[in-house]
C-alpha cells in the first residue's frame, strides 16, 4: 500500500473542484501538503482553511502550470522549502467542447498546454528529484471519461486526457524499478467549478436548454469530497485506474469487451446531442 501518513504531497489545481477537496482527504490521512494553483487568492484561502483544520501546508504558491518556467520556480521553492515531494497529483484542467468546425486554434490550444503540458511540465520537475531521491513514490494524473471514451464534441478535451492516460501508461512500467506507483483517474460527471466555466465552442452558454441539459448532467454527478474519496482509497491500494463513479468503470469494462456495443452506443449518444443541440438551437 502507498501510506499519505508523514509524506510529502503535491497537488496541483488545489483552490477548488477536486484539487481542493483531495487536498483535505489527503491532509486527513496524515499527508503534509504543497498545493498549487493559478488562482492566488482562493489558493491562499483553502490553505488557511487546511492549517484550521490541523493539516501541515509547507507550502501554497500560486502557479501556473501551462507556463513551464513558472513550474520550474514552483519546483525550486518547494524543494528549498520542503526539501522532498513523495506524492504528485495532477489535477488542474480546465474542460473545453464543441464540433471540429466551430472550434478556434485559441481553444485546441489552451487546452492542450493546461490539461496536457501542464502535467507533464509538473512530471518534469518533480519526478527526477523523487528517483533520484530513491524513496520511491505515487503519480497520480487525473484523466476523465474522456480518456476512455470517444465522447460527443469532447475532442480538444479527450485529446488532452488520452495523451495524459499515455504517458500515465508508459510511467507505470518505466516507474516500477524506483518503486514510484502511478494512478490514472478517470471521473465521469463530477459537480465542480468546471461545470460552471465550461467552454463550448460555437454554444449560446445563457440559453435555457443549455441549463436544462446541465441540470440533468448534474443530476448524475459525484461530489468533489465523494471523488477525493476515491482517489485517495485507490493510491492507497496502489491501482491503477481509479475510478469515481460505478458508471465509469461499468462502461470501461463494457467497452473492453463488448466493442460493438460501445460504437453503438457512442454513436446514439452523438445523435442525441446533436439533435438536442438543433432542435433547441444551441449551436450558433
Amino acid at each position: 500500500m502507498t501510506k499519505f501518513d508523514g509524506k510529502t504531497c503535491l497537488i496541483t489545481g488545489a483552490a477548488s473542484g477536486l484539487g481542493r477537496a483531495t487536498a483535505f482527504a489527503a491532509a486527513a490521512k496524515g499527508a503534509d501538503l504543497v498545493l498549487t494553483d493559478i488562482t492566488e487568492d482562493t489558493l491562499a484561502a483553502t490553505a488557511d482553511e487546511l492549517r484550521a483544520q490541523g493539516a501541515t501546508v509547507h507550502l501554497a504558491h500560486a502557479a501556473d502550470v501551462s507556463d513551464h518556467s513558472a513550474v520550474v520556480g514552483l519546483a525550486a521553492h518547494t524543494f528549498e522549502a520542503v526539501g522532498r515531494v513523495d506524492i504528485v497529483m495532477n489535477v488542474a484542467g480546465i474542460a473545453t467542447w464543441g464540433t471540429v468546425d466551430k472550434l478556434s486554434h485559441q481553444q485546441w490550444r489552451r487546452t492542450v498546454d493546461i490539461n496536457l503540458m501542464g502535467p507533464i511540465h509538473v512530471i518534469e520537475e518533480f519526478v527526477p528529484p523523487m528517483i533520484e531521491a530513491g524513496r520511491g513514490g505515487h503519480i497520480v494524473n487525473v484523466s476523465s471519461a474522456a480518456g476512455l471514451f470517444g465522447l460527443p464534441w469532447h475532442a480538444p478535451y479527450s485529446a488532452t486526457k488520452f495523451g495524459l492516460r499515455g504517458v500515465s501508461e508508459v510511467l507505470r512500467f518505466d516507474l516500477r524499478r524506483h518503486k514510484i506507483g502511478v494512478s490514472l483517474v478517470c471521473p465521469g460527471a463530477m459537480a465542480t467549478p468546471m461545470v460552471d466555466s465550461l467552454d463550448i465552442a460555437g454554444v449560446d452558454r445563457d440559453s435555457e436548454a443549455l441549463h436544462k441539459a446541465m441540470k440533468l448532467f448534474l443530476r448524475h454527478a459525484v461530489t468533489p469530497d465523494q471523488a477525493a474519496t476515491a482517489v485517495v482509497k485507490g493510491v492507497e491500494r496502489n491501482r491503477y485506474f481509479v475510478y469515481t463513479s460505478r458508471d465509469i468503470q461499468l462502461a470501461h469494462w463494457g467497452q473492453r469487451y463488448f466493442p460493438y456495443g460501445y460504437t453503438l452506443a457512442m454513436r446514439g449518444l452523438n445523435n442525441v446531442m446533436t439533435n438536442y443541440a438543433t432542435k433547441n438551437a444551441l449551436v450558433r
